[in-house]
């Protein structure tokens, strides 16, 4: 099965053979007949007519991946980039390939550092072999040709070939070892590197892009479920009467032991019919759970003198403080939040004894399939995921839990494709939440002013082991990733100060709720509490928060010089507008180095308003500023959004928010004004989407002290008292 390509962004794989006729869209679609397509290594297809197809692993949530990989692809083939279309890979397909394509998860801003290096030898590749398809062609030696625009010249002759006439053959060629690909130089880049439109943007904002929520399949039901309000809960039983009777309804059943599913000829229909279902649930061990026992289980973490994980340690760091001339204490908290995604949680399905497909917005396909599969009782050749564009992720996709009820549903109605949608009451009741965790810092000084040593103790819920029962990950939960942005070493999240003496550890305390990503993850925690405290040394030892920080960034010139230019920009130093007061932050998160300044006002009665954030980011390689500027604007939004007003609270062993009430996200009239200053350094490739996450919350505190004289040490922000 294949999908067309143009209208320049295409939902999945097709052989070059089934490319060239005419079939049905996935969504329901159909296509024109399209020319002749020849593969070129896997990555590229071009066609007859000139149209190249770049395929593309990952997924596309908005950040532009389809953009950029293409980018990359188009540079080192030497295309014409108006001819680029992009096709998004099925996970079977690969299955059968042998995995011909490689990895399909799209997580912790990695896509396109994981994934350029592939990218631009498959365009370098498909060049060679365009070029060696010419040679025999022309009978002209290899080495008197050149490309440009997608066309292969030789200048003595005068002769030239289109890539499109030269594909049939360079298909039929060996692609060439990866030790002779030599790859374009990034200074001398035509296509990457430049502010180029996005691909996808057009049926984006024409309503024409397929969404999970969109899939539309003839015979198409649709499902809303409701599962156990409690987690730990079970189904005790239910009685349909009243719903099996309303219009549309087709069938009401359980979905394993812990939800009630209504599929009908609508959505509406569904989940109107599921109101008037009467569940029972028998009692979860875990009702009793509130935000405040969590708190207190957390705060044990911060006492214990057993039981944690060490993340860093070098210098004496309990010396340092007895010895210190000043010394100061911190704890600080965040609490769980969710990922709030535009489009709630949603998969559709068809299953059959012999087979089952799957159309859905994921951030893990070979995830999707294997969930997929396992759910419907089949191997792994027997299934087929289709991917759709997603409307919001940020980490929360990486769960296959819509993928795997779907199916499950879709067994019921064997050969009937199915559509679940999560309500947002489930959605919300049903989140992966970022994790909640406390911290207590200490800090010392010497008599100059500087400090000599740091230790930190976190305590909370770890992403890794959160399925282990909550008394043994206190024992055998070990979770590296708690520690982001605090390490020692180079690489993907080091701290970005030289305090002679530093001693970080980590106390397990997994809670009832789930966790999983959240764009940023530990980074978007450690960097508030680092970078507040730091804050708070400073304000000890009277030294300006710029300055203070640059006396530690010996060693470290990356984070100085983002935060640098972030100041600079900003007008560090120089007084603030009216009413406005500043503060700034930095850290290494996501393999790039990102500093910000917020600029904040304060009302009579304790409101916060951001007004402006400035952001510096170096993320080394740059392959399309437009793309890397969006992301950073989306990231300083929902940042700000998060230490503002956003919070998961629980009840009863319940989650108490269920809609946009109740979870505020910002609003577009209270979105601040966002600049952004890209200082790359080259020599690296670092990810995006959660570098500006981890500095906006500490710098937007910041500069509220600045403006109140008042530490907030927990979060949410939603009024100074």
């Amino acid at each position: 099965m294949a999908t067309a390509v143009a209208g320049g962004f295409a939902f999945a794989l097709g052989t070059p053979e089934a490319l060239g006729q005419s079939h049905q869209r996935k969504g329901g679609r159909r296509a024109r007949r399209l020319p002749s397509a020849h593969e070129i290594g896997v990555w590229v297809v071009i066609l007859s007519d000139e149209r190249v197809v770049v395929r593309i692993a990952r997924a596309e949530l908005g950040q532009g991946i389809v953009t950029g990989l293409a980018q990359l692809v188009a540079e080192e083939l030497d295309c014409d980039w108006s001819k680029v279309r992009v096709e998004l890979v099925e996970p079977g397909e690969s299955a059968k390939r042998n995995r011909a394509w490689g990895d399909f998860s799209t997580s912790n801003s990695r896509s396109m550092r994981a994934s350029q290096a592939a990218m631009r030898e498959a365009g370098a590749a498909a060049r060679s072999m365009l070029l060696d398809a010419a040679a025999l062609a022309l009978s002209a030696p290899k080495i008197e040709l050149t490309t440009a625009a997608g066309l292969v010249r030789h200048e003595i002759s005068g002769r030239s070939l289109s890539y499109g006439s030269l594909a049939e053959a360079a298909a039929k060629l060996v692609p060439p070892p990866r030790s002779s690909i030599q790859l374009r130089p990034v200074a001398n880049w035509r296509i990457a590197g430049k502010p180029l439109a996005s691909l996808d943007a057009k049926p984006k904002v024409t309503g024409a892009a397929v969404y999970g929520i969109d899939v539309r399949l003839p015979g198409l039901l649709n499902a809303a479920i409701r599962s156990a309000p409690v987690k730990g809960g079970k189904l005790a039983a239910f009685d349909a009467t009243v719903a099996s009777a309303m219009p549309g309804v087709r069938q009401v059943m359980a979905v394993g032991d812990d939800a009630v599913a209504v599929v009908a000829e609508s959505w509406w229909q569904a989940s109107t019919a599921l109101d008037k279902v009467s569940i029972s649930w028998t009692p979860s061990p875990d009702a009793g759970i509130s935000s405040e026992s969590i708190a207190s289980y957390l705060r044990t973490g911060l006492e214990t003198t057993a039981e944690a994980f060490v993340g860093r340690t070098h210098g004496d760091a309990l010396e340092a403080l007895r010895s210190a001339s000043q010394t100061i204490e911190a704890v600080y908290a965040a609490p769980f939040l969710h990922h709030a995604t535009l489009e709630p949680m949603t998969a559709t399905a068809i299953w059959s004894p012999e087979r089952v497909e799957v159309w859905t917005s994921t951030q893990n396909l070979d995830a999707a399939l294997r969930t997929a599969a396992e759910a419907a009782g089949l191997a792994i050749e027997q299934a087929e995921v289709h991917p759709t564009s997603a409307g919001g992720a940020y980490g929360r996709r990486l769960k296959q839990d819509a993928v795997r009820l779907a199916v499950l549903i879709a067994r019921e109605l064997p050969r009937t494709p199915v559509k679940l949608i999560w309500s947002r009451d489930e959605d919300f009741r049903n989140g992966h939440y970022r994790p909640v965790t406390q911290v207590r810092l200490r800090g010392s000084l010497d008599d100059k002013g500087e400090a000599t040593g740091l230790i930190m103790r976190i305590s909370g819920q770890s992403i890794l082991t959160s399925n282990l029962p909550r008394a043994a990950s206190i024992q055998t939960g070990r979770d590296p990733r708690m520690f982001q942005g605090l390490f020692a070493q180079p690489g993907e999240s080091q701290m970005g100060y030289s305090i002679p003496n530093v001693y970080i550890d980590h106390a397990m305390r997994n809670t009832h709720l789930p966790v999983g990503s959240w764009r940023g993850v530990h980074s978007t925690q450690n960097g508030l509490y680092l970078e507040c405290f730091i804050d708070e040394l400073a304000f000890v030892a009277k030294r300006d928060p710029l300055d203070f920080r640059a006396s530690l960034m010996k060693g470290h010139p990356l984070h100085h010089a983002v935060l640098i230019a972030a100041a600079t920009r900003a007008g560090w130093g120089t007084p603030a507008p009216e009413g406005l007061h500043r503060g700034l932050a930095q850290m290494m998160s996501v393999g790039s180095y990102a500093a910000a300044v917020a600029e904040v006002s304060v009302s009579p009665q304790g409101y916060v308003r951001v007004a402006r954030v400035v952001v510096a980011l170096d993320c080394g390689t740059i392959v399309n500023p437009r793309l890397v500027e969006a992301q950073v604007e989306g990231s300083v939004v929902m940042a700000t959004s998060a230490t503002l007003g956003e919070e998961i609270t629980i009840r009863g062993g319940q989650v108490v928010e269920r809609d946009f009430d109740a979870y505020p996200v910002l609003r577009m009239a209270d979105a601040p004004k966002v600049e952004t200053i890209l200082v790359p350094s080259g020599e690296f490739w670092g990810g995006v989407g959660g570098a500006a996450m981890a500095v906006v919350p500490p710098a937007i505190l910041n500069a509220v002290f600045a403006a109140t004289g008042k530490r907030v040490r927990s979060l949410p922000l939603r009024q100074i008292k």
